[in-house]
């Protein structure tokens, strides 16, 4: 929750941070909380290798919450010391929009994007343990095992949103009664508090030991197996791939795994030839299998990138889209930062009547024990996704048109009263509840798929997928900003920071046709796709 309430609230504040504090244009600003998000989740993958490998998710967990503590602590300063910024005077709202305003010094920037950036790394260790670590805590030969780990996922989900309302409410009133370092500052109490409880809770956790490095083992295999690969498999002169004997395994922490015919010429590797025993040139079926799965796992994860790259839009697109819409509730003003809530609120309320209403009625449709299996709530997911991007570009060109039929083609940072921003509340609801089923569906399936000794690899999988889908983000947003725009010719790109004289609706529909073609490379990979103990319903009603 503190986390997630952190991530949450410098994605949406540091924008405004970077273009009112530190007078970056707002496409810089963007690129850079983009780039943010992307370190934050793609390099999950180095804190889940040290957790399998070396430290366990405990040491992993308590030393990157340490670090980003750190981060906070530095974004703080930033906000809090007039040393760290630019100076503010005689920088009004025209001087802002007219670039007039003094710049930011390199070594003011080089500050705020190394603490900031620290803060992102130390996330590398928090997203592909904690939910790992949380499931250990569970024993799977309980013949509840699976609906308390179906449970626990939506359980956590439900506190990483909580964490994601707090940031998008509190937080930015916070900023707006108080300013940034207070802000800013909240953000770094709660995550000590969090690293405080984590502490208190250490003699009753339950530890799942480190199998050595996970990297190591599929080196070994890949090498192995390409210093066999013109090897056939009838010239070994010993039966059958190698495997240790009994119910001793190889690998600490896990249990034997089955052959299976995937990937056949990875099966070399354990082809025993002769006498050298050495690991880099022969493995047990066990490792060969690990990397096995590692790789099936891959094409699920991947269709999931341009969920993020969704959702990542929309924290800066959808934001620049409200600055020019009526928020008002009555005579209550709602601020802008604050308007990424509702995403957070459909997922909570989603998951508040998650066993009670989807449950029941989906266990009707599909006759599955859990409602649906993990695959088929990714793809929900994805397919709700497509209708939410599809809205937000229909309504962005309604929006669009009405803003240059009253005269606000100029004034992009104007609220026009007449159109309520409260329209974008289908495209946010829609967005949350795709994010609840694809993720916690993903979690889910990423935890009880991947082998024993490599949990931590699985879960860094749905995190280093989001963190793709911001680096995708930034690119996409490059490239559609380079074609579509030529200052000589003086026209303006789709992604103009000028939102009314740009065409946000093209680029919304652009992100509908990719999320489909996404959404048809995902039926296909879950449809090849076969689950390690067989049909998850039949594994769910063991």
């Amino acid at each position: 929750m503190a986390e997630r309430m952190a991530y949450f609230g410098l994605s949406v504040n540091m924008v405004a941070f970077m273009f009112y504090v530190m007078h970056l244009p707002f496409t810089t600003s963007a690129n850079a909380i983009n780039n943010f998000l992307g370190i934050s989740q793609a390099s999950s993958l180095i804190g889940g290798f040290l957790a399998d490998a070396y430290l366990g998710r405990y040491w992993t967990i308590a030393i990157f919450t340490t670090l980003y503590l750190l981060g906070l602590s530095g974004i703080t300063l930033c906000a809090t010391l007039n040393v760290l910024a630019p100076n503010q005077d005689d920088c009004n709202q025209l001087s802002l929009l007219l670039g007039n305003c003094e710049p930011a010094k390199p070594w003011q920037m080089s500050y705020l994007y190394t603490v900031l950036y620290l803060t992102g790394f130390g996330a590398a260790g928090i997203r592909p343990c904690v939910s790992s670590f949380g499931a250990d805590q569970f024993d799977e030969r309980s013949r509840d095992y699976n609906t308390n780990l179906d449970r626990f996922f939506n359980f956590f989900y439900l506190f990483v949103t909580l964490g994601a309302i707090v940031a998008f409410t509190a937080v930015v009133y916070i900023q707006m009664q108080l300013g940034w370092g207070f802000a800013f500052g909240a953000l770094a109490v709660a995550m000590a508090i969090s690293n405080l409880v984590f502490f208190l809770g250490t003699p009753l956790y339950r530890h799942r030991l480190p199998g050595g490095s996970p990297l190591t083992r599929v080196a070994q295999v890949l090498v192995a197996a390409f210093r066999k690969r013109k090897a056939s498999f009838d010239s070994s002169e010993y039966v059958g791939l190698y495997e240790l004997e009994g119910n001793r395994c190889a690998i600490k922490g896990s249990a034997k795994l089955p052959h299976t015919d995937d990937f056949r010429f990875l099966d070399k590797a354990a082809l025993r030839l002769d006498t050298n025993t050495s690991p880099w040139h022969l493995c047990t079926v066990t490792q060969v299998e690990e990397v096995k799965i590692l790789l099936k796992l891959i094409p699920i994860p991947t269709c999931t990138i341009m969920l993020s790259v969704v959702l990542t839009e929309y924290l800066t697109l959808s934001v620049q889209q409200a600055y020019t819409l009526n928020t008002h509730i009555g005579r209550l003003k709602l601020p802008v930062t604050c308007m990424p809530v509702f995403p957070g609120l459909s997922i909570f309320l989603l998951l508040s009547l998650y066993y009670t209403v989807f449950v029941p009625i989906s266990r009707r449709i599909t006759h599955h024990p859990r409602g649906a299996s993990q695959l088929q709530r990714v793809g929900l997911g994805l397919a709700i996704s497509i209708l939410s991007v599809g809205w937000a570009g229909v309504f962005e060109r309604y929006r669009r048109n009405y803003a240059i039929r009253q005269g606000y083609e100029v004034s992009f940072l104007s609220p026009m009263p007449g159109l309520s921003a409260y329209w974008l509340l289908i495209q946010y609801c829609l967005i949350g509840l795709a994010e609840v089923f694809c993720i916690v569906g993903l979690l889910e399936f990423l935890y009880e798929e991947a082998p024993d000794a490599m949990k931590s690899i699985g879960s860094a999988y749905a995190a280093v997928a989001g963190g793709l889908g911001c680096f995708v983000a930034t690119i996409l947003n490059n490239i559609v900003t380079s074609i579509t725009g030529n200052e000589e010719k003086r026209r303006n790109s789709w992604l103009s920071q000028n939102i009314n004289t740009g065409r946000f609706d093209y680029f919304y529909w652009l992100l509908t046709v990719l999320s489909v073609i996404n959404f048809c490379v995902f039926l296909y990979a879950a449809r090849r796709y076969k689950y390690r103990h067989g049909d998850s319903t039949q594994l769910s009603s063991k």
